[in-house]
Protein backbone atom coordinates (compact mmCIF):
# COMPACT_ATOMS: atom_id res chain seq x y z
CA UNK A 1 0.00 0.00 0.00
CA UNK A 2 1.21 3.49 -0.82
CA UNK A 3 2.03 5.15 2.51
CA UNK A 4 3.05 8.50 1.08
CA UNK A 5 -0.09 10.29 -0.07
CA UNK A 6 0.60 13.24 2.25
CA UNK A 7 1.49 16.52 0.53
CA UNK A 8 3.76 18.41 2.95
CA UNK A 9 2.97 21.78 1.40
CA UNK A 10 -0.74 21.21 1.96
CA UNK A 11 -0.15 20.27 5.61
CA UNK A 12 1.82 23.48 6.13
CA UNK A 13 -1.12 25.57 4.90
CA UNK A 14 -3.46 24.18 7.53
CA UNK A 15 -0.83 24.17 10.27
CA UNK A 16 -0.57 27.93 9.82
CA UNK A 17 -4.30 28.32 10.47
CA UNK A 18 -4.67 25.78 13.29
CA UNK A 19 -5.54 28.22 16.08
CA UNK A 20 -8.49 29.60 14.13
CA UNK A 21 -10.55 26.42 13.72
CA UNK A 22 -13.32 27.46 16.12
CA UNK A 23 -13.42 31.14 15.11
CA UNK A 24 -16.65 31.39 13.11
CA UNK A 25 -15.53 34.67 11.53
CA UNK A 26 -11.93 33.63 10.87
CA UNK A 27 -10.16 31.74 8.12
CA UNK A 28 -12.48 28.73 8.47
CA UNK A 29 -15.65 30.80 8.12
CA UNK A 30 -16.63 28.92 4.92
CA UNK A 31 -16.57 25.59 6.80
CA UNK A 32 -18.63 26.99 9.67
CA UNK A 33 -21.16 28.29 7.15
CA UNK A 34 -21.28 24.95 5.35
CA UNK A 35 -21.16 22.78 8.46
CA UNK A 36 -24.94 22.55 9.13
CA UNK A 37 -25.48 21.26 5.58
CA UNK A 38 -22.57 18.83 5.89
CA UNK A 39 -23.88 17.54 9.20
CA UNK A 40 -27.39 17.09 7.85
CA UNK A 41 -26.11 15.03 4.93
CA UNK A 42 -23.88 12.91 7.17
CA UNK A 43 -26.55 12.21 9.77
CA UNK A 44 -29.17 11.38 7.13
CA UNK A 45 -26.85 8.99 5.26
CA UNK A 46 -25.58 7.25 8.39
CA UNK A 47 -29.00 6.93 10.00
CA UNK A 48 -30.51 5.51 6.79
CA UNK A 49 -27.61 3.10 6.25
CA UNK A 50 -27.73 1.73 9.79
CA UNK A 51 -31.48 2.18 10.32
CA UNK A 52 -31.01 4.58 13.23
CA UNK A 53 -33.74 6.91 14.53
CA UNK A 54 -32.37 10.45 14.79
CA UNK A 55 -35.24 11.37 17.12
CA UNK A 56 -33.85 9.26 19.97
CA UNK A 57 -31.03 10.20 22.32
CA UNK A 58 -27.56 9.17 21.08
CA UNK A 59 -28.78 7.44 17.88
CA UNK A 60 -25.24 6.61 16.74
CA UNK A 61 -24.35 4.67 19.90
CA UNK A 62 -22.33 1.58 19.04
CA UNK A 63 -20.97 3.01 15.80
CA UNK A 64 -17.25 3.67 15.43
CA UNK A 65 -16.71 6.75 13.28
CA UNK A 66 -13.43 8.01 11.80
CA UNK A 67 -13.01 11.61 10.67
CA UNK A 68 -9.91 11.84 8.48
CA UNK A 69 -8.44 15.32 8.29
CA UNK A 70 -10.48 16.27 11.34
CA UNK A 71 -8.92 19.70 11.77
CA UNK A 72 -10.24 21.30 14.94
CA UNK A 73 -13.07 18.81 15.33
CA UNK A 74 -16.00 20.54 13.64
CA UNK A 75 -17.50 17.18 12.64
CA UNK A 76 -16.10 15.00 15.44
CA UNK A 77 -17.92 16.87 18.18
CA UNK A 78 -21.46 16.53 16.80
CA UNK A 79 -20.82 12.86 15.98
CA UNK A 80 -19.75 12.31 19.60
CA UNK A 81 -22.87 14.09 20.84
CA UNK A 82 -24.93 11.66 18.75
CA UNK A 83 -23.37 8.81 20.72
CA UNK A 84 -20.70 7.54 18.32
CA UNK A 85 -17.25 6.35 19.36
CA UNK A 86 -15.25 8.95 17.41
CA UNK A 87 -11.63 8.92 16.25
CA UNK A 88 -10.34 12.14 14.70
CA UNK A 89 -7.07 12.00 12.76
CA UNK A 90 -5.11 14.82 11.17
CA UNK A 91 -1.68 14.93 9.57
CA UNK A 92 -1.12 18.52 10.74
CA UNK A 93 0.20 18.17 14.33
CA UNK A 94 -0.89 21.63 15.46
CA UNK A 95 -4.55 20.87 14.75
CA UNK A 96 -4.82 18.08 17.33
CA UNK A 97 -4.17 20.08 20.55
CA UNK A 98 -6.75 22.63 19.36
CA UNK A 99 -9.30 19.85 18.83
CA UNK A 100 -8.46 18.16 22.13
CA UNK A 101 -8.81 21.36 24.14
CA UNK A 102 -12.15 22.26 22.57
CA UNK A 103 -13.53 18.77 23.14
CA UNK A 104 -12.44 18.89 26.79
CA UNK A 105 -14.09 22.29 27.22
CA UNK A 106 -17.24 20.85 25.63
CA UNK A 107 -17.29 17.84 27.96
CA UNK A 108 -16.76 15.35 25.11
CA UNK A 109 -14.54 12.28 24.90
CA UNK A 110 -12.97 12.02 21.43
CA UNK A 111 -9.90 10.03 20.43
CA UNK A 112 -7.79 12.59 18.57
CA UNK A 113 -4.53 11.51 16.95
CA UNK A 114 -1.82 12.93 14.72
CA UNK A 115 -1.57 10.55 11.80
CA UNK A 116 -2.74 9.45 8.38
CA UNK A 117 -5.29 7.12 6.85
CA UNK A 118 -2.47 4.91 5.62
CA UNK A 119 -0.97 4.55 9.10
CA UNK A 120 -4.34 3.64 10.60
CA UNK A 121 -4.93 1.09 7.85
CA UNK A 122 -1.49 -0.44 8.42
CA UNK A 123 -2.36 -0.76 12.12
CA UNK A 124 -5.51 -2.71 11.24
CA UNK A 125 -8.01 -0.14 12.50
CA UNK A 126 -11.56 -0.45 11.15
CA UNK A 127 -14.69 1.67 11.36
CA UNK A 128 -18.42 1.63 10.66
CA UNK A 129 -18.30 5.12 9.13
CA UNK A 130 -15.41 6.96 7.47
CA UNK A 131 -15.80 10.72 7.04
CA UNK A 132 -13.47 12.05 4.37
CA UNK A 133 -14.54 15.67 4.01
CA UNK A 134 -12.60 18.25 1.99
CA UNK A 135 -9.39 16.20 2.13
CA UNK A 136 -8.99 14.29 -1.14
CA UNK A 137 -8.20 17.48 -3.09
CA UNK A 138 -5.20 18.08 -0.80
CA UNK A 139 -3.40 14.72 -1.06
CA UNK A 140 -0.55 13.75 -3.37
CA UNK A 141 -2.08 10.44 -4.51
CA UNK A 142 -5.92 10.45 -4.50
CA UNK A 143 -6.27 6.79 -5.52
CA UNK A 144 -3.81 5.58 -2.89
CA UNK A 145 -5.60 7.68 -0.30
CA UNK A 146 -9.06 6.33 -1.21
CA UNK A 147 -7.62 2.81 -1.20
CA UNK A 148 -6.48 3.38 2.40
CA UNK A 149 -9.94 4.67 3.33
CA UNK A 150 -11.48 1.48 1.94
CA UNK A 151 -9.11 -0.63 4.04
CA UNK A 152 -10.28 1.26 7.13
CA UNK A 153 -13.92 0.28 6.55
CA UNK A 154 -15.59 -2.75 8.09
CA UNK A 155 -17.59 -4.87 5.63
CA UNK A 156 -20.87 -3.04 5.08
CA UNK A 157 -19.45 0.29 6.29
CA UNK A 158 -20.27 3.64 4.69
CA UNK A 159 -17.79 6.22 3.37
CA UNK A 160 -18.75 9.88 2.95
CA UNK A 161 -16.43 12.03 0.85
CA UNK A 162 -16.83 15.67 -0.12
CA UNK A 163 -14.60 17.74 -2.37
CA UNK A 164 -14.67 20.40 -5.11
CA UNK A 165 -15.48 19.89 -8.79
CA UNK A 166 -12.96 20.98 -11.43
CA UNK A 167 -14.37 23.41 -13.97
CA UNK A 168 -14.45 27.12 -14.76
CA UNK A 169 -17.22 27.78 -12.23
CA UNK A 170 -15.33 26.13 -9.38
CA UNK A 171 -12.27 28.25 -10.18
CA UNK A 172 -14.42 31.37 -10.08
CA UNK A 173 -16.24 30.42 -6.87
CA UNK A 174 -13.74 28.46 -4.78
CA UNK A 175 -10.59 30.34 -5.67
CA UNK A 176 -11.40 33.77 -7.11
CA UNK A 177 -14.48 34.27 -4.95
CA UNK A 178 -13.53 32.59 -1.67
CA UNK A 179 -9.79 33.36 -1.66
CA UNK A 180 -9.31 36.52 -3.72
CA UNK A 181 -12.53 38.51 -3.35
CA UNK A 182 -14.22 37.47 -0.08
CA UNK A 183 -10.87 36.54 1.51
CA UNK A 184 -12.54 33.75 3.45
CA UNK A 185 -9.41 31.65 2.94
CA UNK A 186 -5.75 32.62 2.41
CA UNK A 187 -4.68 32.75 -1.22
CA UNK A 188 -3.27 29.42 -2.29
CA UNK A 189 -5.41 27.31 0.07
CA UNK A 190 -6.71 25.39 -2.94
CA UNK A 191 -5.09 24.33 -6.19
CA UNK A 192 -7.62 24.16 -9.02
CA UNK A 193 -5.64 21.43 -10.80
CA UNK A 194 -6.18 19.16 -7.77
CA UNK A 195 -9.96 19.49 -7.84
CA UNK A 196 -11.79 16.26 -8.76
CA UNK A 197 -14.92 15.87 -10.87
CA UNK A 198 -17.80 13.72 -9.55
CA UNK A 199 -17.19 11.12 -12.26
CA UNK A 200 -13.50 10.98 -11.38
CA UNK A 201 -14.31 10.53 -7.69
CA UNK A 202 -16.80 7.77 -8.45
CA UNK A 203 -14.05 6.05 -10.46
CA UNK A 204 -11.59 6.37 -7.56
CA UNK A 205 -14.17 4.89 -5.18
CA UNK A 206 -15.03 2.04 -7.54
CA UNK A 207 -11.36 1.27 -8.19
CA UNK A 208 -10.92 0.96 -4.42
CA UNK A 209 -13.65 -1.67 -4.24
CA UNK A 210 -16.42 0.56 -2.93
CA UNK A 211 -19.93 0.90 -4.34
CA UNK A 212 -20.94 4.55 -4.86
CA UNK A 213 -24.59 5.08 -3.88
CA UNK A 214 -25.12 8.84 -3.89
CA UNK A 215 -23.72 12.19 -4.93
CA UNK A 216 -25.21 15.51 -3.91
CA UNK A 217 -24.17 19.11 -4.48
CA UNK A 218 -23.60 21.76 -1.83
CA UNK A 219 -24.92 25.03 -3.26
CA UNK A 220 -24.22 28.51 -1.90
CA UNK A 221 -27.00 31.11 -2.17
CA UNK A 222 -25.37 34.58 -2.29
CA UNK A 223 -28.70 36.30 -1.60
CA UNK A 224 -29.48 34.49 1.65
CA UNK A 225 -25.76 33.83 2.34
CA UNK A 226 -26.59 30.24 3.20
CA UNK A 227 -25.77 26.75 1.93
CA UNK A 228 -28.21 24.13 0.71
CA UNK A 229 -28.11 20.82 -1.13
CA UNK A 230 -28.99 19.94 -4.70
CA UNK A 231 -29.23 16.57 -6.43
CA UNK A 232 -28.59 18.23 -9.81
CA UNK A 233 -26.08 21.01 -9.16
CA UNK A 234 -22.68 19.46 -8.44
CA UNK A 235 -20.83 22.22 -10.24
CA UNK A 236 -18.69 23.38 -7.30
CA UNK A 237 -18.90 21.66 -3.91
CA UNK A 238 -20.33 18.17 -3.68
CA UNK A 239 -20.43 15.09 -1.45
CA UNK A 240 -20.58 11.38 -2.21
CA UNK A 241 -21.65 8.27 -0.31
CA UNK A 242 -20.19 4.82 -0.98
CA UNK A 243 -20.48 1.49 0.82
CA UNK A 244 -18.13 -1.42 1.24
CA UNK A 245 -19.65 -4.73 0.21
CA UNK A 246 -20.35 -7.20 3.04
Amino acid sequence: MNTNTIDDSEIAKFEAMAAEWWDETGKFKPLHMMNPVRLDYITQQVSAHYNRDLAVDRPFAGLRILDIGCGGGLLCEPMARLGADVVGVDAAPRNIPVAQLHAEQSGLTIDYRVGTAEALAAAGEQFDVVLNMEVVEHVADPQGYIDACQTLMKPGAIHLCSTINRNAKSFAMAIVGAEWVMRWLPKGTHEWSKFITPDELFTLLSNAGLTPVDRTGYVFNPLSFTWGTSERDLSVNYVTAAVKPD
